[in-house]
């Protein structure tokens, strides 16, 4: 994207090109002199600048032109945002990506068609854990977890999506056994996470959760989404939603995210609709380019919980931007529909469930 330099630097460029040489009269020389006597110093041109980054401070331009070094003439253009209140931009020049976070600016990934470099987001494959937990209001403190998402990256291109039924019934981190989601419960997204690991031997980077208030909240302060409904339903008996595409607002997102009745498999339909949410959402970041992640970053911020720091979301959220989202594979780990001991409805872990995490430890299905 061609940026305008900043006006400061056209004035610069206009007096240094109103002080070439030629054209206009000289002034007369004394007889016998070989040259002109000087009349006043000429001002000193000011240098370009090697590179000029639109909306970024001194120690940004300065970290972005480490990575130009010797390059003269880049014009970039910066978005910042905020992500659990440290600062983060994406800089963009043509195609190039870079990324950094703040306030004391260093780069921590991007891409660089421009100088011949290739992908650098760190390393691969990662995986985290999207939750959204049944709390109403701001505090998740003792609610559970309607949805679990592990989202993997191979940094090849391939991405994938595995969906856990919430009343799926494993040892919790916190000690006994329940029903996966009742982890939160015990002890928030640290023992969720860790319950998580337990099941699927996947190493997770982080996690970040956000309640219902707070899905519908990032959906509208985005803008709504882009969503195929497979299904008309009525969620709750109040809120009617139409099938086929539409651009969903926050309470239509959320009830579809969370519908289970209306729907043959239940729960494993629900946790595959949350799939969809999600590929949706990577769809919407992928048309409005990579300069848009600080936006949608500080959105989420604002209404999640999360263990990630902002180098780590900000390079996984990036590799979004080098894979195809129709080609990201999703399901939901099978199991058996049985009764706990004290008369729970549960899904019990077979070989199958375990068979798909251990296919998807490469981030692909």
């Amino acid at each position: 994207m061609r940026t305008r330099a900043p006006l400061a630097l056209v004035v610069v460029l206009a007096l240094a090109a109103g002080c070439s040489g030629g054209g206009g009269p000289t002034a007369p020389t004394a007889a016998g002199s070989s040259s002109a006597a000087p009349t006043s110093a000429s001002p000193t041109p000011t240098p370009t600048p090697a590179v000029v980054v639109a909306g970024a401070d001194a120690a940004l331009t300065a970290a972005v032109a480490k990575v130009y070094a010797g390059r003269t003439g880049v014009q970039a253009t910066a978005t910042l945002g905020t992500w659990m209140k440290e600062k983060v931009a994406v800089v963009t020049s043509g195609e190039d990506v870079t990324l950094a976070v703040g306030p004391r600016w260093r780069v921590v990934g991007g891409w660089w068609p421009s100088l011949g470099k290739g992908t650098d987001l760190g390393r691969f494959p990662r995986f985290m854990l999207v939750m959204g937990s049944d709390a109403r209001g701001g505090s998740l403190k003792g609610s559970r977890t309607d949805s679990l998402q592990i989202i993997g990256l191979d940094g090849r291109g391939g991405a994938g999506i595995v969906g856990i039924p919430r009343d799926l019934y494993v040892p919790l981190s916190t000690g006994g056994t329940s029903k996966i989601n009742a982890a939160f419960a015990y002890g928030g997204g640290p023992a969720e996470a860790r319950t998580i690991e337990n099941l699927s031997g996947i190493d997770l980077q982080g996690y970040v959760v956000t309640g219902f208030d707070g899905f519908g909240s990032i959906v509208n302060e985005s803008g709504g989404l882009s969503l195929v409904v497979e299904k008309a339903f009525t969620f709750l008996n109040l809120l009617k939603v139409k099938q086929g595409r539409q651009v969903a607002d926050g309470g239509t997102a959320l009830a579809y995210a969370r519908e289970r009745h209306a729907f043959p498999n239940g729960d494993f339909d629900r946790s595959r609709h949350q799939q969809e949410i999600l590929i949706a959402g990577g769809v919407a970041a992928r048309l409005a380019g990579p300069a848009g992640l600080p936006k949608e970053m500080s959105i989420v911020s604002k209404y999640a919980q999360t263990d990630v720091d902002a180098e780590t979301a900000l390079t996984f959220l990036a590799a979004f931007y080098r894979i195809d989202p129709a080609k990201v594979q999703h399901t939901v780990v099978p199991g058996a529909i049985g009764t706990s001991g004290d008369g729970q409805s549960i899904v019990k872990v077979t070989p199958t469930t375990r068979a798909v995490f251990t296919a998807f430890k490469d981030a692909r299905l």
